[in-house]
């Protein structure tokens, strides 16, 4: 009989080779960057694919963050009328009356004020440009044919660039389209915004719900205070630019004014932009003082916006970088056009605060499970 026929194998060697040793032999700086790199291409592939998903939806995500936007600006008109027993189907209807009528009314008005002017403005603006014209062939050593051929360039990039007709009555179709979605979902949401939240809520059980509760409060908060501020801030730039340019006797102070209103509420680069068009219509109408003057008002109008209005009144309820916010900008216009740039900053200011709340919500149980065990 075999001795050796009851004794186990001795047991084999871990392979030297494989993945997993691989893994484990390559240095610590090498495995947290390789770590790190996939995250970071997960995180590209998943934001390029959002990004996608929003350039096809982008007239629905515009038209449904316009909604919010303007129902967080009513929201306390609806509230006021609510107070007095409105039912809530005409409070809501009422609160999007009076904005359509203050929205009709100043371009009425803007209109009747104005519409005379534009014939004057046309000849100076001419005026304006052979001045410039001159003076860029007197100073620069530039020629006026060269001058003519280089303005006949450009005239001829921008037609090559024009869009396509149909395409201009598509995007037509679809603003229409988004904007009476925008106004019957403004409806819906002042009728039954808070109900349908609630509703949302009730589907929520144990410590998510208090955690949901607390972030969309919280967003909606910012949202309302985002929408008034930067209403106050855009009118208190549009009163203090528009008086500098009737002091100054520049034409149509009236329309200039309401495009920095408008302007306001695209920040940092709407304000830029307003202002360039009131400089550049006080150049062409009385001349470079004028001119000079009049972005010397505009540069005083901002620095008092940007170092006393905006901290008074946003408070810290909107905290963003001014280079998020260009790049946020920059990226609503590039996705969107001129209704992404309006919409962008408040969808990422009410984001932030979403995100701010889990965080500290979550680091608030973090705290009291570990004075619980400690």
């Amino acid at each position: 009989m075999d001795d050796d026929a009851g004794t186990p194998e001795p047991a084999r060697p871990a392979p030297t080779t494989g993945p997993r040793h691989t893994w484990a032999g390559l240095p610590w700086p090498v495995r947290t960057a390789v770590t790190w790199s996939a995250c970071l291409l997960v995180i590209a592939a998943g934001l390029w694919l959002l990004g996608q998903v929003a350039v096809l939806l982008a007239p629905l995500a515009v038209a449904l963050a316009g909604t919010l936007f303007l129902a967080a600006l009513l929201d306390p008109v609806l509230v006021r009328l609510r107070r007095l027993r409105v039912p809530a189907a005409l409070a809501a209807l009422l609160s999007i009356l009076l904005l359509l009528g203050i929205l009709v009314g100043v371009g009425t008005l803007v209109w009747n004020l104005t519409a005379s002017q534009f014939g004057e403005l046309s000849q100076q603006l001419d005026e304006g440009l052979q001045r410039s014209r001159d003076f860029v062939t007197s100073t620069l050593p530039v020629s006026d044919q060269q001058l003519d051929r280089l303005i006949e360039q450009v005239r001829q990039g921008l037609s090559s660039g024009a869009p396509d007709p149909v395409a201009g009555a598509r995007k037509a179709a679809e603003a229409v389209g988004s904007l009476l979605l925008g106004l019957v979902l403004l409806f819906f949401l002042l009728k039954d915004g808070r109900s349908m939240w609630h509703w949302v809520l009730r589907r929520l059980a144990g410590p998510r719900r208090e955690l949901t509760a607390e972030a969309g409060r919280a967003g909606w908060r910012t949202l309302g205070a985002y929408s008034r501020g930067t209403m106050i801030i855009a009118a208190i730039d549009a009163l203090g630019i528009g008086l500098a340019l009737v002091v100054l006797r520049v034409p149509l102070a009236l329309p200039l004014a309401l495009i920095t209103f408008l302007g306001g509420f695209v920040p940092i680069i709407g304000a830029t932009v307003a202002g360039a068009v009131a400089v550049l219509v006080a150049l062409a109408a009385n001349g470079p003082t004028t001119a000079l003057l009049t972005l010397a008002a505009v540069i005083a109008v901002q620095q008092i916006e940007g170092n006393l209005l905006e901290p008074l009144v946003m408070r810290r309820q909107v905290q963003l970088h001014p280079a998020v916010i260009l790049v946020v900008v920059t990226a609503g216009t590039l996705v969107a056009g001129v209704a992404g740039a309006f919409v962008s900053v408040p969808i990422a200011a009410v984001l932030w605060r979403v995100l701010d709340t889990v965080q500290r919500h979550r680091s608030g149980e973090t705290t009291r499970r570990a004075e619980a065990t400690g």
